[in-house]
Order: C-alpha cells, then structure tokens, then sequence
C-alpha cells in the first residue's frame, strides 16, 4: 500500500463475520492502524472444515494493533445485533465503519436447492446486511456530524440483470443481489448525512475456505488471490471521502488502479503469469 497509514486509528468499525477468510483480512487493514473493532460472529469453537474462531480472529486483531469487542451471535438475530450495536457505542463511543462480510453461499439449481438453504442465504445475506444497517444509522449520523468519515460496506456483486446470473444459481443470485439492492437504496438514502454506502466485489475468486471447499478445491484456490487484495481495496474505500464517494459497486483491482496499484502480482496464490479464475457475476 502507498497510501498513508494509521488513517482509521482511533474509528469504531462493526463487522458481521469476521472469523476467518476475507472479513478478517479487512478487519486486520484496519487493526493496523489502530482502529477498534466489533464482530459480530457465532464461531465459538473450532469447526472441523474451516479455520478460525471469533476468540483467534480477536487475538489476531489485537496482535495487529486494534481493541477488540467480541460478540459472540448471530446476524439473523434481531436482539443479539442490536445488542452488539449498542454495546459498541457504549465501549468505543460511536461507530465509523459498518462493514457487512457475512455471507452464506450454495450454487444449486432451483429445483436441488432445499428451501431451509434458501432462507439461510436470504436472511444471512441479505436480511443481515439490511439489519446490521439499519441498526447503525443513528451511530452513523453522529460520526458524520463529528467529521468522522463514516462508511457502510457491504461485500457484495455490482447489480447486473444479465439472466445468465439469476440462471446460474436463482437462490444465491437473489441473496447476494439483495445485499447489492441495500447497497444502492441506502446510498441515496443516507445521502444526506454524507455517509458513505458502497459494495465491492472481487475481479478473480478469492483463496478462501469456501472457495476450497464450495466451489473448486486446491484447483481453483491455485488460479486465486489471496484476501489480501479485498482487504488492501476495501481499506482504500472505508478511507475515502464518505461524501463523495456512495452509491458504487467497487471490482477490487479498479479500485487499486485508481490509487496507482496496478502490480497486482503479490495478491497472487500462485506467482506467475498464469490465468486467474474470474469470479461469479463478473
């Protein structure tokens, strides 16, 4: 990164997921300058396929400079978000930074996909996004009142109505092109306030869990970036001016290019030359 450092130190970032993968990786940019962060997550012990708990994503988040409020529940839960939206302001005195990473994902046809799966990827997506929003936007006005720069971002796909995605997979489509639709009716929403609404969405898969075990296997995690590029983008968003800078659906490499990082080779799995899998709805 070129770009000056410790420009979060000090902010309030909430962030629903969070344990591993990618929401870590952002969670750890900000750490780094010191900023104080919530998660939100309901990993407690060990899975046996993924890595990482809310307890070690804390640890990590604390060895890389940040203060950590661990909140151990479930985005679908109304109270328990709520909790956690008040517990961070009461700890840390506001919220900055909403950042909604949690996400379930299944790529089966309609008729294969179970109903139960269904509503999993609808109320973790894009139910979750919409409440972990919703619940903020009074912390969210204080700290634009404060010339705090507040952002909500949301990880999620630049809305395309190409029927070749909603084809795809209808159940995942739906989900994640909600979370995209809070994206676009909260930026204009909440314009007003100079707060910030933005998505950003990977140009290549990304090395993560899911992608190991979901989608391709060691295969596709080879022809991967690694998290790192998210995070390295998603940073450049949540320090960029909230006010003139909403309503977009940022790809991460379009984002570094237009801060004049166009050596993308380093966020490579694999080093090389070799082609990359393009991700989903792109």
């Amino acid at each position: 990164m070129t770009e000056a450092t410790e420009q979060l130190a000090g902010r309030t970032m909430i962030m629903s997921g969070g344990s591993r993968g990618i929401g870590l990786e952002i969670a750890k940019r900000a750490a780094a300058d010191g900023a104080n962060i919530t998660l939100i997550a309901k990993t407690d012990v060990p899975h046996p396929k993924l890595p990482g708990t809310i307890h070690t994503a804390a640890a990590e988040l604390e060895q890389a400079g940040g203060t950590v409020l661990k909140y151990l529940g479930d985005v679908r839960d109304d109270e328990a978000v709520a909790d956690a939206v008040r517990q961070t302001r009461e700890r840390f005195g506001g919220i900055d930074l909403v950042v909604n990473n949690a996400s379930a994902i299944d790529l089966s046809p309609t008729e294969a996909l179970p109903m139960k799966k269904y509503d999993l990827m609808q109320d973790i997506n894009c139910r979750g996004s919409f409440l972990l929003s919703k619940l903020s936007i009074p912390a969210l006005r204080e700290s634009a009142e404060a010339g705090s720069n507040p952002h909500i971002l949301t990880l999620s796909p630049p809305l395309n109505l190409d029927p070749k995605w909603a084809g795809m997979a209808l159940g995942y489509t739906i989900a994640k092109y909600g979370m995209s639709l809070t994206t676009l009716g909260l930026s204009e929403e909440l314009r007003k306030y100079g707060i910030g609404v933005n998505s950003l969405w990977p140009r290549t898969t990304i090395a993560t869990a899911a992608v190991k075990n979901l989608l391709g296997g060691e295969e596709m995690v080879a022809t991967s970036r690694t998290p790192d590029i998210y995070a390295d983008a998603a940073y450049l968003v949540l320090t960029s001016p909230a006010k003139d800078t909403t309503g977009n659906f940022f790809i991460d490499d379009e984002v570094l290019a237009a801060h004049g990082i166009t050596d993308l080779d380093k966020y490579r799995v694999v080093p090389g030359d070799g082609p990359l899998t393009t991700d989903l709805f792109l």
